[in-house]
């Protein structure tokens, strides 16, 4: 499980830039609002995955990752609210299914109920994130389905990378 723990660790560094980025450039109060209630759960599952995965297993990439998620939260606060909700969206959504991988293999594995619970509750927690930033949604634009598509894509190949580096 270390290398899927390290991509869960590099994942919620990744994600409290994400609001961090957010915050230093969005002007909409309710984008504000909303980046500052998650940035809060973000961290909390930040503290959990630092409990869990020692330093020596952590992710060679943290630097890079806290760096991708800024500029993932910070590019679409320039583009207004439906940007912000748009990519919280698509990000949570590739979360979920990882974390619903992970828990679907430690459910057969009665030795690691323990474990198991810890990223139910964190799935659950970004599944309420993506489903408050869609309930803000309308009908994606060509442009915006580009974006969710790249954002998936990145989420991806960060995983793949954070398992092995």
């Amino acid at each position: 499980m270390i290398p899927a723990l390290r991509s869960d660790h590099a994942g919620e560094a990744g994600a409290v830039a994400i609001y961090r980025g957010i915050l230093a450039l969005s002007r909409d109060d309710s984008v504000r609002e909303f980046a500052q209630h998650h940035l809060a759960t973000e961290e909390h599952h930040l503290e959990i995955m630092e409990q869990l995965v020692q330093p020596t297993h952590r992710s060679r990439l943290l630097s890079v990752w806290r760096f991708a998620g800024w500029i993932t939260g910070a590019l679409p606060a320039l583009f207004g609210a439906n940007a912000v909700f748009r990519t919280i969206d698509a990000v949570e959504t590739f979360v979920e299914l990882h974390y619903s991988e992970q828990i679907e293999r430690l459910r057969k594995r009665p030795e690691d109920r323990e474990l198991c619970s810890l990223l139910e509750q964190c799935c659950a927690d970004e599944v309420m994130h993506r489903n408050e930033a869609r309930s803000q949604l309308g009908a994606p634009s060509l442009t915006g389905r580009c974006w969710a598509a790249m954002v998936g894509l990145g989420s991806r190949v960060g995983v793949y990378l954070a398992c092995r580096i």
